[in-house]
């Protein structure tokens, strides 16, 4: 289990780099790196996509996937639990309450804990890596994560760092899950899921850069459809 691993370590060294170097870092680098991150997880996305085995059965989980996650409003509802867990965090401080900076720390704090630990790289990076043994994504994820938690730490401090212990344990979970899957998979099976979390991920790549805010959350159920999908392809079209 090495992506889960190295990516955990990495977040806790750069909450620590980023609460040391603090207001040090210019505005226009903390500005700058995440287009940078971007365009790195649009260009990881587009190289895991040459995988693919079948088009067709690709795309059918990409579709069938974004609709599931549309009519089930799985986006909407995050961004929900993320509401909720911000006014939760709120109540453990009554006495900063209706205190703006607090009240921004919580907000910022509960948005980076989400976007560490649910993003679409690191839940397809673990997944990935439990059925082929392959720590590619994840450590590249890492790269991304070591200056996106400094720029973050900087502002918020060292509690950066602590976001390291759940992203552990859900990458963990899902690592464990995928390797029950593995007996169960082919090579036709495992490209196809590849190449369905690289456009996953050039989706996130070109929502992190600003160009287009997909709905990434809602096309996540695509991970869970293209394995299927490709087996069904496989059965009936050889």
């Amino acid at each position: 289990m090495l992506g889960p691993l190295v990516n955990s370590a990495v977040l806790i060294v750069g909450g620590i780099s980023g609460a040391i170097l603090g207001r040090r870092i210019p505005v226009r680098v903390s500005q700058a790196l995440p287009l940078t991150c971007g365009i790195l997880a649009a260009g990881i996305g587009t190289t895991l996509m040459a995988k693919v085995h079948a088009i067709p059965p690709l795309a059918l989980a990409l579709l069938g996937g974004a609709l599931i996650g549309e009519l089930l409003c799985l986006e909407r509802g995050l961004e929900l639990a993320i509401g909720w867990a911000q006014k939760q965090a709120e109540r453990l401080l009554p006495g900063d309450k209706g205190n703006p900076k607090v009240e921004g720390f919580v907000a910022k704090y509960v948005t980076i804990l989400v976007l560490f630990c649910a993003s679409g790289m690191g839940i397809f990076g673990a997944t990935h890596e439990g059925m082929t043994g392959e720590a590619q994504i994840l450590i590249a994820k890492s790269v991304l994560d070591l200056f996106t938690a400094t720029i973050f730490a900087a502002e918020l401090g060292v509690s950066v760092a602590l976001i390291a212990v759940p992203q552990m344990l859900i990458q963990g979970a899902l690592y464990a899950s995928a390797t029950l899957l593995v007996p169960l998979t082919t090579p036709a099976m495992l490209a196809d899921f590849s190449a369905c979390g690289g456009l996953v991920m050039l989706a996130t790549g070109l929502r992190i850069c600003g160009i287009k805010l997909f709905p990434v959350v809602n096309m996540l159920p695509a991970l869970v459809l293209a394995m299927p999908c490709s087996a069904l392809w496989g059965r009936v079209f050889g």
